[in-house]
């Protein structure tokens, strides 16, 4: 009975929303003030690592869920269980929300008492039989009303950790936020991690979709994605800010202004694979070939160099012409 048990609990399916921001700070974090920021529970302590990055882990907390999952086919399924938010901050500057769960293939018909989904922490089961493939769109789509919303959750954390008392509301530059949807199904024993999906949308949007072996856990999957969510938000931030410089066009102190913030603050935090499962580093390849991050990143941060090197020629030249 207990193996029986134990069966119907296997997650199919793991689904999860990132958020990702530049922290409203002038200053950077330090570790300890990471720490305090990011400190969600006060039974367990924030995981904090000085390399290859400063990097800032929250404790995970958990909020209850009784309502309906997205699905793309218009199928009503009641689930209830916990979903696990949790906060990341790389480098002091980078702030992260996550929310995920997993997902059964099939659950009791009749609800279990409150404790019993709170023993299974992210696990959220269905009533009865879960339209894997619809729920996996739905959640991509985003949630309709009263209907499962990851993304709510993850953006009340993060609104959370902007108020909080430690930060002084400023920033540095002007930056967009962007949001991140994944979906992972469950592989058969013995094959490895596959990322199966990547796309852009507008308004900040990306979603991915992958296949996750059985003895991967979620949170690997989630670190995964938040490792993706932030160097993604490093390119869309960065070649936002060199099509509003006018970096071509314009000259002088102005273009030495405008790519200030993106030297000082943005261009050290390109690292990819620095804090992801090493059952999942091997995904980071597919990325690589196409769209190729990587070279995506160093195409912009030599276009930059190369803008500052020229500057730094022509300026002596233009200080003697005006005198």
């Amino acid at each position: 009975m207990a193996a029986a048990l134990e069966r119907s609990e296997r997650s199919v399916l793991a689904c999860g929303e990132v958020r990702t921001c530049l922290l409203p700070s002038f200053q950077a974090l330090d570790g300890r003030a990471a720490a305090q920021l990011l400190r969600l529970r006060a039974d367990e302590h924030v995981r904090v690592s000085e390399r290859p990055t400063m990097y800032a882990l929250s404790p995970e907390v958990l909020t209850g869920v009784d309502c309906r999952l997205p699905t793309s086919n218009g199928s009503k399924v009641r689930a209830v269980g916990t979903v696990v938010a949790r906060a990341a901050l790389t480098e002091g500057r980078l702030l992260q929300s996550t929310a995920y769960f997993s997902a059964p293939a099939a659950g009791p018909d009749v609800r279990r008492p409150w404790g019993q989904y709170l023993v299974r922490p992210g696990l959220v089961e269905p009533f009865g039989m879960l339209p894997q493939q619809a729920t996996a769109a739905g959640v991509l789509r985003g949630a309709g009303r009263g209907e499962l919303d990851l993304g709510a959750i993850a953006e009340g954390l993060l609104t959370e950790l902007r108020r909080h008392a430690l930060l002084d509301r400023r920033v540095p530059f002007k930056s967009r936020p962007t949001h991140l949807r994944w979906v992972a199904r469950r592989q058969p024993e013995g094959e490895r991690a596959s990322l199966t999906n990547f796309t852009v949308a507008e308004s900040g949007l990306r979603t991915m979709e992958l296949r996750l072996p059985e003895d991967v856990p979620a949170a690997a999957a989630a670190g995964l994605c938040e490792d993706l969510a932030l160097h993604d938000w490093l390119l869309t931030t960065v070649q936002q800010m060199l099509d509003n410089s006018r970096i071509g066009a314009a000259d002088g102190p102005s273009v030495v202004e405008a790519l200030h913030p993106i030297v000082v603050h943005l261009l050290h935090l390109w690292m990819p694979r620095a804090h992801v499962d090493p059952a999942l580093g091997h995904l980071w390849d597919v990325l690589e070939d196409k769209p190729g991050f990587s070279r995506q990143w160093e195409k912009l941060s030599r276009r930059i160099r190369d803008r500052l090197a020229l500057q730094a020629v022509t300026m002596p030249h233009q200080a003697l012409s005006t005198r």
